[in-house]
């Protein structure tokens, strides 16, 4: 019996490698697709710091050849896995909120009260093409200048691969791990394609927030479960007590 992953790559692979350190069998089934989009913004804009609220905008500023010159600048990232990314891709003063939008939010308006950023300066957000939380009108509420900057989207993902197919057909499939809502949508739209919707939501369905468990809920689901807080430690710790009592 396998878990399945909808995780988009590449960060289904470190998922697989926490759940084999776990003792599961692993599918990947990733629901999303990371697509760059050419990054532009005004190199005279002297942003006062970078707010990123996933991993995947940090990728896509890797072809850039000026994004060099933003490691330079505060970083504020939602959580830790963005914060590793943002170190990794060269920023130096990377801040972990340790949670969601809202904790990033907070976190930017504490270093601004604090004296850590300048209020007169912009903050520049490196985001996705579609965004679940406005956080940067959130912050231009509280009297900040936001620019955001897309630099990626994720493509839905139609079909089911066809190791998963089978394996949901054998009912060889004991949990599914959902991401963010995109992707839970994405998930329920290639089951009922593949034909296997039933043997599909009959199964423990873990989610990384009660917002995406709602999704799961709404399509028919009855083993439904979301981790306490948005993260993934926190997501296979539920799996865990719920498949390894």
């Amino acid at each position: 019996m396998a878990v399945l992953v909808t995780r988009p790559h590449p960060d289904n692979e470190t998922t697989a490698t926490a759940l084999r350190a776990r003792g599961f069998d692993v599918l990947l089934a990733p629901m999303l697709r990371f697509e760059p989009l050419p990054f532009r913004d005004d190199a005279d804009a002297g942003y006062g710091a970078v707010i990123v609220t996933s991993a995947n905008a940090l990728r896509g500023l890797e072809s850039h050849p000026g994004g060099h010159r933003l490691f330079e600048l505060p970083l504020f990232a939602v959580g830790h896995h963005t914060a590793s990314a943002a170190r990794s891709a060269g920023f130096t003063a990377v801040m972990s909120a340790n949670g969601d939008a809202t904790s990033l939010r907070d976190a930017v308006l504490a270093a601004v009260k604090a004296k850590q950023i300048r209020k007169s300066r912009p903050l520049l957000y490196l985001a996705g093409s579609d965004l679940a939380r406005d956080v940067a009108g959130e912050l231009g509420g509280r009297g900040l200048t936001v620019v955001t900057c897309t630099t990626y989207r994720m493509a839905a993902v139609s079909d089911l691969p066809r190791a998963a197919s089978e394996a949901f057909a054998a009912n060889q499939v004991e949990a599914v791990l959902h991401y963010s809502r995109r992707s839970a949508r994405a998930f329920l739209e290639a089951v009922r394609a593949a034909g296997v919707e039933i043997s599909a939501l009959a199964i423990l369905q873990g989610c990384i927030s009660g917002t995406v468990a709602s999704i799961l809920r709404e399509a028919g689901a009855t083993q439904v479960l979301a981790a306490p807080s948005p993260d993934e430690n926190a997501l296979l710790g539920v799996l865990e007590r719920a498949l390894r009592p």
